[in-house]
C-alpha cells in the first residue's frame, strides 16, 4: 500500500524597493573684489652744472686788467722803488762819509749811478696757468613714494540646495502557502 503525501508549497514574499538618491546642488559666486591703487610717485629735481671761468690774472698779464688792479700794482711797485731808492741813497751817503777810503770818491759813488729808474710794471705776471676754470655739479634730489594697493574682498556664501530622493517600498509578490492533498482513491 502506498501512502500518499501531503504536499506544501511555499512562496516567499518579495519586496520591491525603488530608491533614487537625493541630490545636492551647490552654487557659489565669485567673491566681490574692490581694488584701489594709489600710483607711486617719483620726483626728480636736477640742477644744471655751473661753470665758472676766472680770467682776471690773464687780463692782468695782457693789458693790466682793471684800472683798480693796475693802480694797486703800480702803487705797491712805487712803494718798493721808493724804499729801494732810499736804501741806495743811504748807502751812497755812507760811502761818501768815508770818502777817505779807496773807491769812495764822488765820481765812483755818483758817477756809476747813471741807470734810469724803471717805472713799476703795470701788468701782472704772465703764466700758462692764469685762467681758473671751476666746474661744479650737484647731485639730483630724488623723492620716491611707493605705490599702494588696497584689496577689499567680500566672499559670497555658497548656496546649497538638497533635493530629496524617493524611496518606494512595495510588495512585489506576497508570500503564499499552498497545501496539495494527496490523491484519494475513491474506488473501493
Amino acid at each position: 500500500m502506498l501512502q500518499s503525501i501531503l504536499q506544501i508549497r511555499q512562496t516567499p514574499a518579495v519586496l520591491g524597493i525603488d530608491a533614487d538618491p537625493g541630490s545636492f546642488s551647490i552654487r557659489q559666486y565669485k567673491p566681490n573684489m574692490k581694488i584701489t591703487t594709489t600710483p607711486g610717485e617719483l620726483h626728480v629735481q636736477s640742477f644744471r652744472p655751473e661753470l665758472s671761468i676766472d680770467q682776471t690774472r690773464a687780463r692782468a698779464a695782457y693789458n693790466g686788467g682793471s684800472v683798480l688792479d693796475m693802480n694797486k700794482r703800480i702803487y705797491s711797485g712805487i712803494q718798493q722803488l721808493y724804499l729801494q731808492n732810499l736804501a741806495q741813497k743811504v748807502e751812497n751817503g755812507n760811502r761818501m762819509a768815508e770818502f777817505f777810503k779807496p773807491g769812495n770818491t764822488i765820481a765812483e759813488v755818483y758817477g756809476l749811478d747813471t741807470e734810469p729808474r724803471s717805472f713799476p710794471e703795470p701788468c701782472g705776471p704772465a703764466s700758462y696757468d692764469n685762467v681758473d676754470i671751476h666746474f661744479e655739479t650737484r647731485t639730483p634730489q630724488i623723492e620716491f613714494t611707493p605705490a599702494q594697493v588696497d584689496v577689499a574682498v567680500e566672499n559670497n556664501r555658497p548656496e546649497i540646495e538638497y533635493t530629496r530622493g524617493k524611496l518606494d517600498i512595495y510588495m512585489q509578490h506576497y508570500a503564499s502557502v499552498q497545501f496539495i492533498p494527496p490523491e484519494l482513491n475513491v474506488q473501493m
